[in-house]
């Protein structure tokens, strides 16, 4: 996967949030659930397919005449790397202690569990890194 920039515009996120929730897919798939509602036609949703797929975001395999689609990063790993890609450039620039608190402020307005969340998401990572599970 190369670490190109992400720029994605509305439609492409929609389909990637469609793949997401709903599973691999065919263009013809992909219409019937996001493009009928939006009124927009089988090509511009197969366009847009193409263009994630050449931005690296999705992968497609040929089954019979049309090809399926599915997401190359799961959300978390998308996330990652929108955040990455945003923060890189300030990071050399800028104390790490303002990034994460950043991400603690958002984490506290986000709603009134979202410290606890956090909280349980770091525990989580540390328990991961440790080689017995056990955090240390």
């Amino acid at each position: 996967m190369n670490q190109q920039s992400i720029q994605l515009g509305e439609l492409e996120h929609s389909v990637l949030e469609e793949l997401w929730e709903h599973g691999a897919n065919h263009a013809k798939g992909v219409h019937a659930r996001l493009g009928v509602q939006r009124g927009i036609t089988h090509n511009t949703v197969q366009s847009t397919l193409e263009r994630l797929y050449r931005k690296a975001l999705l992968s497609r395999t040929k089954e019979g005449h049309a090809y399926v689609y599915r997401p190359a990063l799961d959300r978390e790993a998308f996330l990652a790397r929108l955040i990455e890609q945003v923060t890189h450039p300030l990071a050399d620039n800028m104390p790490e202690e303002s990034l994460l608190s950043a991400f603690v402020d958002f984490a506290d307005e986000k709603d009134e569990q979202g410290l606890d969340r956090l909280q349980a998401l770091i525990e989580r990572k540390r328990q991961a890194r440790s080689p017995h599970g056990d955090g240390g």
